[in-house]
């Protein structure tokens, strides 16, 4: 194990968060396709901990199980009452349990223990990184991760050594004079620990104080006083420490992380018009040259390729937009859009479409678990559910694939270089063959061989002079007679 690879990171996500005002724990709150805690476990696993433990507490169940779906490998530590920071640490030291014991006894480095808060989700694995190189280059029993803010109003303030630049002290904002409280350093929450020196002091922490609770910065107390180093780490973006309490502060890292994530994107060679206006996830990946307008929502496990155009006003969610596709005031979910295809206005794909290359799923158009060949035309007002369709056909404007007899779901298959006519109903499971015709107005319910046309309607009959039979006086009437005096006139 290299010196700068923790033998644990402890998260701390066991409190209930009550500002939030909601039924959802504080730490499952999601921002950018992630949970609070999941972007902080996310940004501790680029460490490389051996291990890393999540201590949990309120609406424990739900959060392991969160965890347990989505970052698997992650232990838990339960902390039954919230006794303060240092409690559930040694929670998470308890946990470890004989593991702890041989990483302790591993060698220089082997038993440094990060630790981190559950709800700061801008923190990035970067910041950490740098925090345990400091940590293991310096020497120190705990490094703090510090930040430089504009305001440090209410934050603990880093008071130094002028000689060594060692921590001295960390003065909370009430009990601060008048010269510490012009101090822009200010304490984060997030510390790397030699974990022996850790265990020890934990055993020492009181509760001596008027919340009652073993406080974990009193660790560092400890340890000066017992003539070990303290030192700090400075993030390079002090907005990374911002942690999360209410829905105001939920919004704002929101925002930011946006930025971060769309400003990535356009340094790759993503054209992103309005970055205010687009909402990018996390997990969305994209290829050089692709451009996003305004009002998109880019969501899940997305991926937009090369020339590929997404927006205006389009929400897409684990779709794959294939290179050069145009994406235009749509709506996709789990759906496949292929090279050079072309989806909307107003369309609407539902999980399980796979739209191929130089396809059309047109105005008004709404698919389900369809696949549509190659240059296969869906161009207008029309349903495609259930169902398969070759290459280069085209389907008439308002065709409806009816795939639901009200108990199931039922198959429709349509060949390659078909044309069917508008106002269709392909009544399943039903196929019709490769280069078939139907006819406009037709409800198909048998299979119609390739090269065929099918018609399925009624015959025309018109009811001469019904209007002034069934509606005499109305306006209709009215306008047929006089129709037919021009037309007697004309004669």
């Amino acid at each position: 194990m290299s010196a700068n690879r923790p033998a644990a990171v402890v998260v701390l996500a066991a409190g209930e968060g009550t500002r939030m005002k909601s039924k959802t724990p504080k730490v499952l709150h999601d921002i950018a396709g992630r949970s609070l805690v999941g972007h902080v476990v996310s940004a501790a696993r680029e460490l490389d901990p051996e291990h890393l433990v999540v201590v949990v507490g309120h609406a424990s169940e739900q959060v392991e199980e969160h965890l347990g779906t989505h970052y698997a490998g992650t232990r838990t530590a339960y902390q039954a009452e919230q006794n303060g920071t240092g409690h559930a640490v040694r929670m998470a030291l308890e946990e470890l349990g004989p593991a702890w014991g041989s990483l302790q006894a591993g060698g220089s480095g082997a038993g440094t223990v990060v630790v981190v808060c559950g709800d700061t989700p801008l923190l990035s694995g970067e910041t950490l990184t740098a925090l345990a190189s400091t940590h293991a280059a310096d020497g120190n029993a705990v490094t703090v991760l510090t930040a430089e803010v504009p305001d440090s109003t209410g934050y603990g303030r880093i008071v130094r050594d002028a000689a060594t630049g060692a921590v001295t002290a960390i003065v909370e904002h009430k009990d601060a004079t008048e010269a510490e409280r012009a101090i822009r350093e200010i304490n984060s929450g997030v510390f790397a620990f030699d974990g022996q020196l850790l265990a020890d002091a934990l055993g020492k922490v009181r509760t001596d104080n008027s919340q009652g609770e073993e406080y974990l910065t009193d660790v560092l107390g400890i340890l000066r006083e017992a003539g070990h180093r303290v030192g700090a780490s400075v993030a390079g973006d002090h907005r990374e420490i911002l942690g999360i309490n209410n829905r105001v502060q939920l919004a704002e890292a929101r925002r930011l992380l946006n930025e971060r994530l769309l400003e990535r994107a356009m340094m790759a060679g993503v054209t992103v018009v309005d970055p205010s206006s687009v909402q990018v996830d996390v997990t969305v990946t994209f290829e050089r040259d692709a451009v996003v307008h305004p009002g998109t929502q880019l969501l899940g496990a997305t991926h937009i390729g090369e020339d590929a155009e997404v927006g205006p006003n389009t929400r897409l969610r684990n779709t794959t937009v294939g290179r050069g596709a145009r994406v235009d005031n749509a709506v996709a979910d789990d759906a496949v859009i292929g090279e050079s295809a072309s989806v909307g206005p107003y369309a609407y794909l539902r999980p399980g479409t796979k739209l191929g290359p130089k396809a059309k799923a047109g105005t008004y158009v709404e698919m389900k678990n369809a696949t549509i060949g190659e240059g296969t035309k869906v161009p207008h007002l029309s349903y495609v559910g259930d169902a398969t369709i070759g290459e280069y056909s085209n389907i008439g404007a308002s065709s409806v694939f009816v795939n639901y007899d009200g108990e199931a779901k039922h198959h429709t298959t349509i060949g390659s270089h078909c044309k069917t006519g508008s106002d269709n109903m392909f009544v399943a499971p039903v196929t019709v063959g490769d280069g078939a015709y139907t006819a406009a107005g037709s409800v198909i319910t048998k299979d119609v061989p390739p090269g065929s046309l099918a018609v399925a309607r009624g015959q025309q009959r018109n009811i001469e002079g019904w209007v002034a039979r069934k509606r005499p006086g109305s306006a209709a009437a009215q306008a047929a007679q006089a129709a037919a005096e021009v037309v007697e006139q004309e004669g």
